[in-house]
């Protein structure tokens, strides 16, 4: 039987969870193996040979262990390398925020539950987003947002979890700057000033909150969210909201669209936060792959009635 090849961070190698998760599923008759991250670029590498070993059907599942960059850093080096299409992709959540693993339904707190899920739940088609050809598969943000994404202090969210980005966002609230840019989308074209924008294949971001809240990750389409600059007794009651409510909370001031492409373009520098990963850019365009990827996920809003299991590892559905 082929194996499942666990790609860990190296921070999560020493969580107990992880050898109980692993041995559970070995007594199941499954074969597990673990390979360990040690330094930037290994997630990416020991993905790419993952899917070689793959291709001489040695290896049926892929599990991306860590946070959101990992997940983002071996789903991307696994649509870059060209899935074989019996294998599929799975998550152990063991990051801070876990946006993705969140609202891909998968049991956060519980790892051996989360391990099975990739061992044996029904694969589905997931969408990819491409920024300028870079592969994502959650959420983009820019702006104020992405600053506080990346400025927070990581003892901070060992300490808080995903409450340190809430925190540090209203530290920083008075540092809150505009954006000017121009958007463009499918029957779409924006310009002006903005606090922050959110692209969304996924829905949350930043701890938990849902920027996105009705992005599908399986409809072919991106969902883009822009909240416009506003005077600064606004901005305060926005922010609130958004950290307390999400989008949701402050809809009527956004402007959104669910589009299968988007351009943005300005004079100056926007700060950009790529699932974990900090880009500086005055131009990009982001497009979406439809069913790039084959994932095995937990019960997820995420995921759209019309997107029909496919076999699983035995051939069954």
């Amino acid at each position: 039987m082929p194996t499942i090849r666990i790609i860990l961070h190296g921070k999560a190698a020493a969580d107990p969870r992880l050898r109980t998760a692993v041995e559970a599923l070995r007594k199941n008759g499954r074969a597990v193996d673990v390979r360990v991250t040690w330094g930037p670029g290994d997630a990416a590498r020991l993905t790419a040979e993952a899917v070689a070993e793959a291709a001489q059907d040695q290896i049926d599942c892929i599990v991306a262990g860590g946070g959101d960059g990992t997940i983002n850093e071996v789903f991307a080096a696994a649509y870059t390398t060209g899935m074989p299409a019996d294998c599929s992709l799975g998550i152990l959540p063991l990051g801070t925020a876990n946006d993705f693993a969140h609202a891909a339904g998968l049991p956060i707190k519980d790892l051996t539950a989360a391990l099975r899920i990739a061992a044996t739940a029904p694969r589905r088609s997931i969408d990819v987003g491409l920024v300028n050809g870079r592969p994502f598969v959650n959420l983009l943000s820019g702006g104020f947002g992405s600053r506080v994404t990346v400025e927070t202090d990581p003892k901070l969210k060992q300490r808080l979890g995903g409450l340190a980005y809430a925190f540090t966002g209203i530290s920083r609230f008075a540092e809150l700057s505009e954006n000017r840019g121009t958007f463009r989308a499918e029957d779409l074209s924006w310009n002006g000033q903005f606090l922050t924008v959110a692209i969304g294949n996924g829905r949350q971001a930043g701890g938990g909150i849902p920027l996105c809240p009705n992005a599908l990750i399986d409809d072919g389409l991106l969902d883009l969210m822009i909240l416009p600059a506003m005077d600064r007794a606004a901005r305060l009651d926005a922010f609130s909201s958004l950290l307390n409510d999400g989008a949701q909370g402050i809809r009527a001031k956004l402007v959104t669209k669910r589009t299968p492409w988007i351009e943005y373009e300005s004079e100056h520098d926007l700060n950009i936060n790529l699932d974990g990963e900090p880009i500086v850019a005055k131009r990009f365009r982001v497009e979406c792959r439809r069913g790039a990827l084959l994932v095995r996920l937990g019960e997820s809003a995420l995921l759209s009635t019309v997107n029909l299991p496919g076999p699983d590892s035995n051939g069954l559905v």
